[in-house]
């Protein structure tokens, strides 16, 4: 009873400060996540599940195996992910090819790598890009328990590492494809994984160089194994992999991933991760983070290390509604992504955060922001401890340009800004970094 009073008060004294504005902000959100919600009730077991079988019934899809068969390796493989896009209406599909020279340990010899990619363009007049993928090539140890990067006979069916993550990509591609979008979706089938994230480092620094702007990088590997080696069962969680700091741009997207998936598939649980990946290991967002773009990485809550890059990977050893559940957290979240307005820019033109003391004593926030109002119900201002690990509270700041919050030290807390839509849906939150101090050399001369 006393807790339905103090949020009855608390619903009364928002609404005197802020008008109606928090309170219809609440019911834009809630417009927006039914949206997320009819999309992922459209997601189909028999996709997913008919998408691994036929990537397994390859045999291999080993980077450096047959090119030409059409039943038989990675070509034929390739082949048939592009007829697959192609039956998606309002997708353009690139083979997006290289030529790769035997080099290092893994590549033992001359190779064509091909990276399988469906665009589905968005309406935005100023190029926005999320990149969803998984990696279609496969690996397996060899007889005698080792990798031989030269043996490419050896069964590697790999349903789970990563057909699980291609079957929720197809899926992912035949629900969002039909609907208007902002941000344009790169949906991509990444090569040469295995041998040390080939494919997805040359998409990288292609992006890189061309200066397209990636908003958001989210990867799927592994995503079908409920069942680790020492018999310990986890099917209710997936975990979230974000690179530090503790406000970066790929943090902020992890957090963003969970807030989606609380409202969207609140059965589930978004476990993150605050590494960039597990020890010793990689995934397809690595490269994208290390040219600057926020990527993170979905894995199984537990992994088999018995069943990875063998020949027993088939979808006989993995869960299929578990990968389902994963889908819908993904496809939730890149829809929300894609449908968002434009995240806010909280720094100036030489990158200081736009960020003050306001009176001396008060936290004043301004940002920039180029897109319609019209579209959107107003920016949210985002606050909580240094040593939180999430935001704790938030204010409706309107459709202006600035927000003071009196008596508030901008020492002590972290800061965030996102823009809702009138569509219900919310940006990520661009966070008050605080800039690094710059070196200075002094000349001196040591005195004796």
């Amino acid at each position: 009873m006393k807790k339905s009073v103090f949020f009855l008060t608390l619903i009364f004294l928002v609404t005197i400060i802020f008008g109606h504005s928090f309170l219809n902000a609440q019911e834009i959100e809630g417009r927006g996540y039914e949206f997320l919600k009819k999309a992922v009730a459209q997601i189909s077991e028999e996709n997913i599940a008919g998408t691994i079988k036929s990537l397994q019934a390859f045999k291999t899809r080993n980077l450096l195996s047959e090119q030409k068969s059409d039943t038989f390796g990675i070509g034929a493989a390739r082949r048939w992910l592009i007829k697959e896009f192609q039956k998606i209406p309002g997708l353009e599909v690139v083979d997006d090819g290289y030529f790769l020279p035997a080099q290092g340990q893994r590549m033992v010899r001359d190779t064509e790598l091909h990276n399988v990619v469906a665009v589905k363009k968005g309406k935005a007049a100023k190029e926005r890009i999320i990149i969803v993928n998984a990696h279609y090539d496969t690996i397996a140890v060899s007889r005698d328990g080792r990798f031989h990067y030269d043996d490419v006979n050896t069964e590697a069916p790999g349903a789970n590492d990563d057909a699980s993550g291609v079957a929720a990509l197809l899926e992912m591609a035949r629900i969002i494809a039909p609907r208007e979008t902002e941000a344009t979706i790169h949906f991509i089938a990444f090569s040469g994984e295995e041998q040390g994230l080939v494919g997805s480092t040359l998409y990288a620094r292609k992006m890189k160089e061309q200066g397209r702007k990636v908003e958001a990088v989210l990867a799927m590997d592994m995503i079908g194994n409920i069942k680790a080696g020492n018999g310990y069962i986890d099917s209710t969680r997936v975990r979230v992999f974000s690179d530090d700091p503790s406000d970066s741009p790929s943090r902020e997207l992890a957090r963003y991933v969970r807030k989606v998936a609380e409202q969207v598939v609140p059965s589930f649980e978004v476990s993150l991760i605050f590494r960039a990946d597990r020890f010793g290991r990689g995934g397809d967002h690595t490269p994208f983070v290390q040219e600057g773009f926020a990527g993170i990485r979905f894995t199984e809550a537990r992994e088999n290390y018995s069943i990875q890059h063998t020949p027993q990977d088939t979808i006989e050893n993995l869960s299929v509604s578990y990968v389902m559940d994963i889908t819908r957290v993904v496809l939730a979240s890149v829809l929300s992504l894609a449908c968002a307005p434009e995240t806010p820019a909280v720094t100036g033109q030489r990158g200081a955060p736009l960020l003050g003391r306001g009176r001396g004593y008060d936290a004043e926030l301004r940002w920039n922001w180029e897109g319609d109002r019209e579209k959107i119900a107003g920016f949210k201002v985002y606050v909580r401890d240094t040593k939180s690990p999430f935001w704790e509270r938030y204010y409706f700041a309107g459709k202006g340009d600035s927000f003071l919050l009196e008596n508030v030290s901008i020492d002590d807390l972290t800061f965030g800004l996102s823009v809702l839509g009138m569509n219900g849906l919310e940006s990520p939150v661009s966070t008050y970094r605080m800039p690094p101090r710059r070196r200075v050399e002094y000349n001196f001369r040591e005195l004796k």
